[in-house]
């Protein structure tokens, strides 16, 4: 398996567990926070859709023009575009071959300027893990804001069936 198929598998694999992570948070808490400089729960959600349309956007142009927009209103609308970011990108990697995978180098641009440069397979990879990092945080929102932790990567306090 090569490493572009290795992270197809995860990234395929870790989509249903992001939607049973967003699932579970209560819809009327979104601007939960546990401390002043935290992210709100609505705002990390949007990162992770964010860090999904950016994938997208670096296949096609070799840059991710990073910029944090403020989320939509709802957690269904932003289920919605992950969903649809996800759907449309998916089929996209699977034409990606090897040698671009592992030798096209792409940049990353927060205001405008290359805050860093790496392979596109490397640069993938960082979004996944910014995604998971993010979806750790807003895991443990979850209990406090009054809903139930859901299964992630094995049975959690709240989900023992999983």
């Amino acid at each position: 398996m090569t490493n572009r198929e290795f992270f197809l598998k995860r990234a395929e694999e870790e989509f249903p567990v992001f939607l049973r992570v967003f699932k579970a948070l209560p819809k009327d808490k979104l601007d939960y926070r546990p401390h002043a400089r935290s992210r709100t729960a609505a705002e990390l959600v949007w990162i992770i859709v964010l860090d999904e349309q950016t994938a997208s956007e670096v296949l096609d142009t070799g840059k991710i023009r990073w910029q944090e927009v403020p989320p939509p209103v709802t957690l269904d609308e932003m289920m919605a575009a992950y969903e649809k970011a996800h759907a449309e990108l998916t089929p996209r990697l699977k034409k990606v071959d090897d040698k671009t995978w592992e030798e096209k180098k792409v940049q990353l641009l927060v205001e405008g300027q290359v805050a860093f440069e790496e392979t596109l397979g490397m640069m993938l990879w960082v979004g996944l893990f910014d995604a998971v990092h993010h979806r750790g945080q807003l895991s443990t929102y979850i209990r406090p804001m009054g809903g139930t932790v859901p299964s992630i990567y094995g049975p959690s306090g709240d989900d023992m069936g999983a």
